[in-house]
């Protein structure tokens, strides 16, 4: 589920909730916190898997011409 906050500004563009997700998880990740890597190291080793694919598949189906029938995944 998408975190959505009271005093912060909307974002309108598309896959939001999921780009926000993907970022607070990769950031508050163990390998970024405790290790001091940098979050593309920790995406490389595998973290926050899920959502990464999650974030892929909803901007690949702004390209998809199909999604003006089935609509946007993610949203």
């Amino acid at each position: 589920m998408p975190k959505y906050y009271e005093d912060k500004e909307e974002d309108h563009r598309a896959c939001a909730g999921i780009r926000e997700d993907f970022k607070a998880c990769l950031l508050q990740h163990d390998c970024v916190v405790k290790e001091g890597k940098m979050p593309s190291e920790c995406l490389k080793e595998g973290h926050c898997k899920a959502l990464q694919t999650s974030f892929f598949e909803c901007k690949r189906s702004m390209l998809d011409t199909r999604s003006r029938f089935r609509g946007r995944k993610g949203n």
